[in-house]
């Protein structure tokens, strides 16, 4: 008699997962409401229908973080360190898409909110990522859907920024999946945790790491992995230049510190790795000093993202508690300020001008000084002033970095610091130092309306984190 064929995981394995499945059923949603509803209301519906399907993985992501679960074998962990990555992929793919007036024609809108949305599936899969198999699965639904939201955009450099991110991206790609072979044939398991245990092969375990590092850094665009991504956030549309910004680099975020924090035997990490440390310590200069010289703020805020991930980095060296826990307080507060900066962008922009040059920005305060005062707090925050969360956040990542070690690290990011205060201040210069005619009336038009709603939130979040930042407890990550 044959034995019944059954399912090897619980119900409490396929709960882990019911956020993600829910962000990923919206966008099958959005791409059904454009089939069946009039022309006129596809564009209206794919946003609510996304925005609600994103609300709707964030609501159910939140009791994870209670409840610590290596689901399918292992093959995705739930926790306090889940919980909160996806949480911030979730509040950032929904102020991406408050600027969805600036993602493609009408007709291509629907498409390319289900595009966003599986892409943030693919992050917040990464999230609890805890077997090799798993991190390659959520990184390529990341990326194949951004592939084509990159060649999205009304600028004649759409398309070729496009093809240079499926080129470098698919080759960094490449070197990751590489790297997981060998440490597969080190180990002999594709688990992470199974890292932990002596490496059959020490130099297979040590090259294999050094090439999944690699894949990982490209992501974050630390320096010198950093080329691309100034040319593909000024090609792209700005809702998707947005996105990237924080989304993207949220999911390799999240790998990136599994990876150094609980996957790593302690008798190889430092070695391991240093390197990671010192691109960071690059990145903070590099980013910071090749903003100095653009004129575009995507291609900016391009530059000061490869800086602000540096700063990020910064913090896990040396893989302190408080490191980790200083580094995704400070990534919470970078999203908010760079979001609202980007949604400032959108709001300045006009059909076929997304209002990315500096130029647009002249006389912003005598023309719009709501627009220009929170522009204002956004850069000021980026350069880690007082009273914000950019200021509060870098001062622990000081202290991290000095406990741990690494002043050397400390140092660059203080250099780093000064040198982005000239490029900040330089544009609330251009707003007010210039009278640009008469004060102008804003749209009162819905979609002229969203952006101010992300200003809003973010501009609230900015002060608030800074005056009393949240330093979550118990949000190690976990490999089993």
């Amino acid at each position: 008699m044959t034995q019944p064929l059954t399912i090897p995981y619980t119900g409490a394995d396929w709960a882990t997962v019911v956020p993600m499945f829910a962000v990923a059923v919206a966008a099958l949603v959005v791409l059904l409401a454009d089939l069946l509803l009039p022309r006129a209301a596809r564009r209206g519906a794919a946003l609510v229908l996304g925005i609600a399907g994103l609300a709707l993985g964030g609501i159910l992501a939140v009791p994870g973080y209670w409840t610590p679960h290596a689901a399918f074998s292992g093959g995705f962990v739930e926790g306090a360190f889940a919980c909160v990555f996806q949480e911030i992929i979730v509040v950032a793919a929904i102020m991406s898409l408050l600027l969805a007036t600036h993602l493609a024609r009408d007709d291509q809108v629907p498409g390319a909110i289900a595009l966003m949305l599986w892409s943030a599936a693919g992050a917040m899969l990464m999230a609890g990522a805890a077997n090799l198999m798993t991190i390659f699965l959520g990184l390529e639904l990341l990326s194949l859907a951004l592939y084509c939201l990159c060649g999205l955009g009304r600028r004649p450099s759409s398309r070729e920024s496009a093809l240079k991110y499926l080129i470098l991206s698919s080759t960094a790609s490449a070197f990751m999946l590489f790297g997981m072979a060998f440490l597969f044939g080190a180990t002999g398991s594709v688990t992470l945790a199974a890292l932990l245990e002596p490496a059959a092969s020490p130099m297979l375990f040590a090259l294999g790491c050094g090439l999944f590092l690699i894949g990982l850094v490209f992501k974050l665009s630390l320096a010198p992995f950093h080329v691309w991504t100034p040319d593909v956030y000024e090609g792209a549309p700005l809702a998707v230049t947005a996105f990237m910004s924080v989304v993207t680099k949220a999911g390799a975020l999240a790998v990136l510190a599994r990876f150094a924090y609980a996957a790593l035997p302690a008798a190889v990490s430092p070695a391991i790795l240093l390197p990671v440390w010192i691109v960071a310590g690059i990145s903070m200069i590099v980013g910071n000093a090749a903003a100095l010289a653009q004129t575009d703020m995507k291609r900016l805020l391009a530059y000061s993202g490869i800086a602000q991930l540096g700063y990020i980095v910064a913090a896990f060296a040396g893989t302190t508690t408080f490191g980790l826990q200083f580094g995704i307080f400070y990534f919470g507060a970078y999203a908010f300020m760079n979001l609202g900066a980007f949604a400032v962008i959108g709001l300045l922009s006009r059909e076929h001008d997304e209002g990315s040059h500096l130029a647009a920005f002249d006389g912003l305060g005598h023309r719009r000084p709501a627009a220009a005062a929170a522009m204002t707090l956004f850069l000021l925050a980026l350069a880690g002033l007082p009273p914000t969360a950019g200021f509060t956040g870098k001062v622990l990542i000081l202290a991290s970095s000095v406990s741990a070690g690494f002043l050397w690290l400390a140092v660059l990011l203080i250099v780093g610091t000064a040198i982005s205060a000239y490029v900040y201040l330089k544009i609330v210069r251009v707003m007010y130092a210039r009278a640009g005619g008469a004060p102008s009336r804003p749209s009162s038009s819905p979609a002229a309306l969203l952006p101010w709603v992300g200003i809003c939130v973010s501009a609230v979040a900015t002060v608030a984190l800074g005056l009393h930042p949240i330093v979550l407890p118990g949000i190690l990550p976990l490999v089993k």
